[in-house]
């Protein structure tokens, strides 16, 4: 029904985002490094999905359409609400789910916040066949053990899920598999 919006955010919430499009203003739900990389003013495109609910109606919004996509599957999923699935894409890269599913790797589902052992299990059953094949352009990269010490680390320091991500993501790749040299460069984000 809305399937882009294009407009000027003006307004963050706990997790939403308010977009004007024309005289418009549209509250979205977005996952947790989107709402943490935009500010007032940035025009964003962003590829949503409408969830229509008995009492409720949200725009759900993802920077890609790849996002939107996996939104969508994973809300099939018996038990799994537009809200656990934002929170799955706000916890874990797309290509960590598609790998978490393909190598039935629960434990790390069940690291997602609402994410609980058996709405983990029904994920990795029920998507198996969904999720094949990986989209163009994505890759199903190993987690790299470093990285996944770090993003536990800097949680454990008080930083969001989706910040602690963000910090990771701004380490440049010619940094060696140290992980005190990555937490430097990690800390760097947040005091830059």
């Amino acid at each position: 029904m809305i399937d882009i919006l294009k407009g000027e955010v003006v307004d963050k919430k706990e997790k939403q985002l308010v977009l004007l499009v024309g005289n418009i203003g549209f509250e979205v739900w977005v996952p947790d490094i989107l709402l943490l990389n935009s500010e007032s003013g940035d025009r964003i495109q962003l590829f949503t999905e409408l969830i229509l609910r008995e009492n409720d109606i949200a725009l759900y919004g993802f920077e890609e359409k790849k996002e939107r996509d996996l939104f969508k599957t994973l809300i099939k999923v018996n038990g799994v609400g537009p809200k656990a699935a934002l929170s799955i894409i706000s916890t874990m890269p797309a290509y960590s789910i598609y790998r978490s599913v393909q190598q039935q790797d629960i434990a790390s589902l069940v690291k997602v916040p609402g994410i609980g052992k058996k709405t983990a299990q029904k994920i990795v059953l029920y998507l198996q066949d969904e999720l094949k094949p990986i989209p163009d352009g994505m890759t199903v990269e190993p987690v790299r053990r470093f990285d996944e010490e770090l993003l536990e680390a800097l949680v454990g320091l008080g930083y969001s899920v989706a910040e602690a991500q963000a910090s990771i993501q701004s380490i440049p790749d010619n940094i060696e598999d140290d992980l005190e040299i990555k937490m430097r460069h990690a800390l760097k984000y947040f005091s830059g």
